[in-house]
Protein backbone atom coordinates (compact mmCIF):
# COMPACT_ATOMS: atom_id res chain seq x y z
CA UNK A 1 0.00 0.00 0.00
CA UNK A 2 2.85 2.40 0.85
CA UNK A 3 6.35 2.30 -0.66
CA UNK A 4 8.97 4.77 0.55
CA UNK A 5 12.27 4.77 -1.32
CA UNK A 6 15.35 6.94 -0.87
CA UNK A 7 13.42 9.60 1.07
CA UNK A 8 15.47 12.65 2.00
CA UNK A 9 13.92 15.60 3.85
CA UNK A 10 15.16 18.97 5.01
CA UNK A 11 13.97 21.71 7.35
CA UNK A 12 15.81 24.71 5.95
CA UNK A 13 19.49 23.73 5.91
CA UNK A 14 18.95 20.83 8.34
CA UNK A 15 19.08 17.49 6.54
CA UNK A 16 16.83 15.23 8.65
CA UNK A 17 16.09 12.10 6.58
CA UNK A 18 18.92 10.38 4.70
CA UNK A 19 17.47 7.86 2.26
CA UNK A 20 14.62 6.28 4.23
CA UNK A 21 13.29 3.01 2.75
CA UNK A 22 10.34 0.96 3.98
CA UNK A 23 7.04 -0.64 2.90
CA UNK A 24 3.62 -1.00 4.48
CA UNK A 25 1.34 -3.74 3.16
CA UNK A 26 -2.43 -3.33 3.04
CA UNK A 27 -4.04 -4.36 6.34
CA UNK A 28 -0.82 -4.18 8.36
CA UNK A 29 0.03 -2.26 11.49
CA UNK A 30 3.66 -1.17 11.17
CA UNK A 31 5.65 0.84 13.70
CA UNK A 32 8.57 3.23 13.35
CA UNK A 33 10.70 2.82 16.47
CA UNK A 34 13.62 4.99 17.46
CA UNK A 35 15.04 7.50 19.89
CA UNK A 36 13.86 11.10 20.09
CA UNK A 37 15.15 13.03 17.08
CA UNK A 38 15.72 9.92 14.96
CA UNK A 39 13.40 11.21 12.21
CA UNK A 40 10.21 9.22 12.85
CA UNK A 41 7.79 12.15 12.95
CA UNK A 42 9.58 13.84 10.04
CA UNK A 43 8.98 10.64 8.05
CA UNK A 44 5.24 10.89 8.70
CA UNK A 45 5.14 14.60 7.91
CA UNK A 46 7.09 13.93 4.72
CA UNK A 47 4.52 11.33 3.66
CA UNK A 48 1.81 13.96 4.19
CA UNK A 49 3.71 16.65 2.29
CA UNK A 50 4.18 18.77 5.41
CA UNK A 51 7.96 19.07 5.04
CA UNK A 52 8.96 21.85 2.64
CA UNK A 53 11.83 20.06 0.89
CA UNK A 54 11.82 16.36 0.03
CA UNK A 55 13.52 14.07 -2.47
CA UNK A 56 13.02 10.41 -3.27
CA UNK A 57 9.84 8.44 -3.87
CA UNK A 58 6.62 7.96 -1.89
CA UNK A 59 4.08 5.74 -3.61
CA UNK A 60 0.59 5.12 -2.20
CA UNK A 61 -1.33 2.33 -3.94
CA UNK A 62 1.11 2.67 -6.81
CA UNK A 63 0.63 6.45 -7.20
CA UNK A 64 3.63 8.72 -6.74
CA UNK A 65 2.66 11.41 -4.22
CA UNK A 66 5.93 13.31 -3.70
CA UNK A 67 4.84 16.22 -5.90
CA UNK A 68 1.32 16.49 -4.43
CA UNK A 69 0.14 19.14 -1.99
CA UNK A 70 -0.90 18.01 1.52
CA UNK A 71 -4.61 18.40 0.70
CA UNK A 72 -4.15 16.32 -2.46
CA UNK A 73 -2.30 13.64 -0.48
CA UNK A 74 -5.16 13.54 2.05
CA UNK A 75 -7.66 13.02 -0.77
CA UNK A 76 -5.76 9.93 -1.95
CA UNK A 77 -6.80 8.25 1.31
CA UNK A 78 -4.01 8.97 3.81
CA UNK A 79 -4.85 10.57 7.17
CA UNK A 80 -2.46 11.94 9.79
CA UNK A 81 -3.09 12.05 13.54
CA UNK A 82 -0.33 14.30 14.93
CA UNK A 83 1.16 14.01 18.40
CA UNK A 84 -0.33 17.41 19.35
CA UNK A 85 -3.79 16.02 18.37
CA UNK A 86 -5.16 19.26 16.89
CA UNK A 87 -8.48 19.26 18.73
CA UNK A 88 -10.56 22.40 18.15
CA UNK A 89 -11.12 23.77 21.64
CA UNK A 90 -14.22 25.81 20.77
CA UNK A 91 -16.03 22.82 19.22
CA UNK A 92 -17.69 19.98 21.07
CA UNK A 93 -16.87 16.31 20.48
CA UNK A 94 -19.49 15.73 17.78
CA UNK A 95 -18.53 18.93 15.96
CA UNK A 96 -14.85 17.94 16.03
CA UNK A 97 -15.77 14.52 14.63
CA UNK A 98 -17.84 15.98 11.79
CA UNK A 99 -15.37 18.69 10.77
CA UNK A 100 -13.00 16.83 8.38
CA UNK A 101 -14.34 16.23 4.90
CA UNK A 102 -15.00 12.72 3.60
CA UNK A 103 -12.30 11.66 1.13
CA UNK A 104 -13.62 8.20 0.20
CA UNK A 105 -16.46 5.80 0.97
CA UNK A 106 -15.93 3.29 3.76
CA UNK A 107 -15.39 5.61 6.71
CA UNK A 108 -17.00 4.78 10.03
CA UNK A 109 -20.30 6.43 10.91
CA UNK A 110 -20.92 8.16 14.24
CA UNK A 111 -22.77 5.24 15.91
CA UNK A 112 -19.85 2.92 15.07
CA UNK A 113 -17.30 5.47 16.29
CA UNK A 114 -19.22 5.88 19.55
CA UNK A 115 -19.28 2.08 19.95
CA UNK A 116 -15.49 2.03 19.54
CA UNK A 117 -15.05 5.01 21.86
CA UNK A 118 -17.80 4.94 24.51
CA UNK A 119 -16.01 7.72 26.43
CA UNK A 120 -16.61 10.05 23.49
CA UNK A 121 -20.30 9.19 23.35
CA UNK A 122 -20.62 10.20 27.00
CA UNK A 123 -18.79 13.48 26.25
CA UNK A 124 -20.45 14.20 22.88
CA UNK A 125 -21.57 17.70 23.95
CA UNK A 126 -18.36 18.60 25.83
CA UNK A 127 -16.03 21.26 24.47
CA UNK A 128 -12.57 20.19 23.36
CA UNK A 129 -10.97 22.12 26.24
CA UNK A 130 -12.88 20.02 28.78
CA UNK A 131 -11.59 16.64 27.59
CA UNK A 132 -8.80 14.76 29.33
CA UNK A 133 -5.61 13.96 27.44
CA UNK A 134 -6.80 10.42 26.81
CA UNK A 135 -10.18 11.60 25.54
CA UNK A 136 -8.49 14.09 23.22
CA UNK A 137 -6.33 11.29 21.80
CA UNK A 138 -9.39 9.11 21.24
CA UNK A 139 -11.13 12.01 19.51
CA UNK A 140 -8.11 12.68 17.28
CA UNK A 141 -8.08 9.04 16.13
CA UNK A 142 -11.86 8.82 15.81
CA UNK A 143 -12.01 11.95 13.67
CA UNK A 144 -9.87 10.46 10.89
CA UNK A 145 -11.76 7.14 10.95
CA UNK A 146 -14.85 8.95 9.67
CA UNK A 147 -13.13 10.36 6.57
CA UNK A 148 -12.80 7.13 4.59
CA UNK A 149 -8.98 7.28 4.59
CA UNK A 150 -7.52 3.77 4.55
CA UNK A 151 -3.94 4.49 5.63
CA UNK A 152 -3.76 6.05 9.09
CA UNK A 153 -0.55 7.70 10.33
CA UNK A 154 -0.60 7.81 14.15
CA UNK A 155 2.17 9.82 15.81
CA UNK A 156 2.86 8.80 19.45
CA UNK A 157 -0.79 7.99 20.30
CA UNK A 158 0.07 6.73 23.81
CA UNK A 159 2.42 9.56 24.84
CA UNK A 160 1.67 10.73 28.40
CA UNK A 161 -1.48 8.63 28.81
CA UNK A 162 -2.48 6.52 31.79
CA UNK A 163 -2.02 2.73 31.39
CA UNK A 164 -5.77 2.08 31.24
CA UNK A 165 -6.11 4.54 28.35
CA UNK A 166 -3.08 3.03 26.60
CA UNK A 167 -4.82 -0.35 26.76
CA UNK A 168 -7.96 1.16 25.24
CA UNK A 169 -5.94 2.75 22.42
CA UNK A 170 -4.38 -0.67 21.78
CA UNK A 171 -7.80 -2.33 21.58
CA UNK A 172 -8.93 0.36 19.16
CA UNK A 173 -5.93 -0.12 16.85
CA UNK A 174 -6.52 -3.88 16.77
CA UNK A 175 -10.22 -3.30 16.04
CA UNK A 176 -9.64 -0.87 13.17
CA UNK A 177 -7.11 -3.29 11.69
CA UNK A 178 -9.81 -5.96 11.69
CA UNK A 179 -12.07 -3.47 9.89
CA UNK A 180 -9.57 -3.20 7.03
CA UNK A 181 -7.60 -0.09 7.93
CA UNK A 182 -3.82 0.06 7.55
CA UNK A 183 -1.80 1.82 10.26
CA UNK A 184 1.66 3.34 10.36
CA UNK A 185 2.50 4.04 13.97
CA UNK A 186 5.28 6.14 15.50
CA UNK A 187 5.82 4.86 19.02
CA UNK A 188 8.42 5.18 21.77
CA UNK A 189 6.82 2.43 23.85
CA UNK A 190 7.93 -0.71 22.04
CA UNK A 191 6.16 -2.90 24.61
CA UNK A 192 2.87 -1.28 23.57
CA UNK A 193 3.86 -1.53 19.91
CA UNK A 194 4.39 -5.28 20.35
CA UNK A 195 0.70 -5.68 21.29
CA UNK A 196 -0.61 -4.16 18.05
CA UNK A 197 2.01 -4.31 15.26
CA UNK A 198 2.94 -6.85 12.61
CA UNK A 199 6.42 -5.41 11.96
CA UNK A 200 8.76 -2.77 13.36
CA UNK A 201 11.20 -0.54 11.47
CA UNK A 202 14.01 0.95 13.55
CA UNK A 203 14.94 4.53 12.61
CA UNK A 204 18.29 6.01 13.61
CA UNK A 205 19.86 9.28 12.44
CA UNK A 206 17.32 9.66 9.64
CA UNK A 207 17.76 6.15 8.24
CA UNK A 208 15.94 2.82 8.60
CA UNK A 209 18.59 0.52 10.03
CA UNK A 210 16.59 -2.64 10.77
CA UNK A 211 13.23 -4.36 10.34
CA UNK A 212 11.99 -6.72 13.04
CA UNK A 213 8.89 -8.90 12.56
CA UNK A 214 6.75 -8.87 15.67
CA UNK A 215 7.14 -12.62 16.05
CA UNK A 216 10.91 -12.06 16.44
CA UNK A 217 10.65 -9.09 18.79
CA UNK A 218 11.28 -11.05 21.98
CA UNK A 219 14.37 -12.69 20.51
CA UNK A 220 15.59 -9.29 19.32
CA UNK A 221 15.28 -7.51 22.68
CA UNK A 222 19.04 -7.25 23.16
CA UNK A 223 19.71 -5.32 19.97
CA UNK A 224 16.46 -3.36 20.34
CA UNK A 225 17.61 -2.10 23.74
CA UNK A 226 20.84 -1.06 22.08
CA UNK A 227 19.02 0.79 19.30
CA UNK A 228 16.68 2.61 21.67
CA UNK A 229 19.08 3.17 24.56
CA UNK A 230 16.76 1.61 27.14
Amino acid sequence: MLEVRGLNSWYGESHILHGVDFDVQEGEVVTLLGRNGAGKTTTMKSIMGLVPRRQGSIRFKGQETLSLRPDEIARTGIAFCPEERGIFASLNVTENLMLPRTVAPGGLDLPTIYTLFPNLKERASSQGTKLSGGEQQMLAIARILRTGAKLLLLDEPTEGLAPVIVQQIGRTIREIKQRGFTVLLVEQNFRFAATVADRHYVVEHGRVIDMIPNAQLEASMGKLHGYLGV
